[in-house]
């Protein structure tokens, strides 16, 4: 028997999207495996009055313990609540690769999730994603579909190359599986290293340059599946100054590089309603932790590093809702 998730204080994304689409922004997806990384999310979709989708991956769950996870996340809402932050949060499977993980997650109290078939051939895929459907809405819980595939790595989820989202087919998926989202592939990708330096142009500081995301393709699915709410995965912007602060204190991250977030704005100006957003919460927590042992080498003390990792983390999330998701102080 399914746990309520309303009880628990969340909601589908069903109504969180409509706002969206009608409002011109995208929701926030952000994924946290840890107490400091969510605590960033609250915090920081709590100042910026944004509505926010916290995902778990299944790589997640395995390393943190899934019913950890999910008192963590209902514990967050309360903590949410109480300093008076009162928009929507919605709690979300991302990438699950079976009708078995989809399950676990919708009897646990998750009020959303993503079958990704996308590894799958077409009519798999179609398969799959119908049997998750017909039992989530059994209990009112969102249902994401994937269609074409991202490369790059993330948990479990590995590609070697990008297949671009065919519009040919998203208008028979969707009436077919019933889904209630459609993450795409227009270009975006899994990871900080997003692109090969030989697939990127430089600009006149010597910047590597990432291909632009395929907004074609784009509008055609929006014109195919009018008003139906689509997803972007791998969404980072890999941003530099995290980068930076990683390299000089003792990291290698050569040739990472993100999309632009320029680029994420249009598409948040688009049918885009959610734009998921993991490695970049990974870089700001792991520069600030690196700069705090460079300059205080003797601390020991996890709440010393952690903690400043939190708040810089806080402020990548309310810069990101206020600037590229247009989501900030939406009600």
């Amino acid at each position: 028997m399914a746990v309520d998730y309303q009880k628990l204080g969340f909601v589908n994304t069903k109504e969180m999207f409509a706002k969206a689409f009608a409002g011109g922004y995208a929701v926030p997806a952000y994924n946290f495996n840890n107490m400091e990384q969510l605590q960033a999310i609250i915090n920081g979709c709590g100042k910026s009055n944004s509505p926010v989708i916290l995902q778990i991956s299944s790589g997640a769950r395995k390393y943190a313990d899934q019913t950890l996870l999910r008192y963590l996340a209902e514990g967050a809402v309360a903590m949410a609540r109480k300093s008076g932050y009162q928009n929507q949060i919605a709690l979300h499977l991302d990438h699950g690769d079976s009708l078995e993980l989809c399950i676990s997650c919708i009897e646990s109290g998750f009020s959303s999730v993503m079958i990704d078939g996308s590894h799958l051939t077409y009519e798999e895929n179609v398969a799959l994603t119908t049997k998750v459907v017909e039992y989530a809405h059994r209990f009112e819980v969102s249902v994401e579909g994937e269609l074409g595939v991202l490369a790059g790595i993330e948990d479990d989820v590995v590609a070697a190359k990008s297949i671009y989202t065919d519009p040919d087919q998203v208008e028979d998926f969707v009436r077919r599986t019933g889904v209630d989202s459609l993450a795409i592939s227009i270009g975006t990708s899994h990871g900080a290293y997003k692109f090969k330096p030989s697939q990127c142009s430089r600009n006149e500081q010597g910047v590597l340059v990432p291909p632009p995301l395929r907004f074609d393709i784009l509008t055609e699915i929006e014109q195919r599946i009018p008003g139906f709410a689509i997803v972007l995965h791998g969404s980072s912007s890999v941003l530099p100054e995290y980068v930076e602060t990683i390299n000089r204190h003792g990291g290698k991250l050569e040739a990472a590089v993100g999309i632009p977030a320029e680029q994420l704005r249009q598409a948040a100006k688009s049918a885009v309603c959610k734009i998921n957003i993991d490695s970049d919460g990974r870089l700001v927590m792991t520069a600030m932790i690196r700069k705090v042992f460079a300059e205080q080498p003797q601390e020991f003390d996890p709440r010393k590093y952690l903690g400043p990792a939190r708040d810089e983390l806080t402020k990548m999330i309310i810069e990101k809702n206020e600037s590229v998701l247009g989501s900030a102080g939406r009600e």
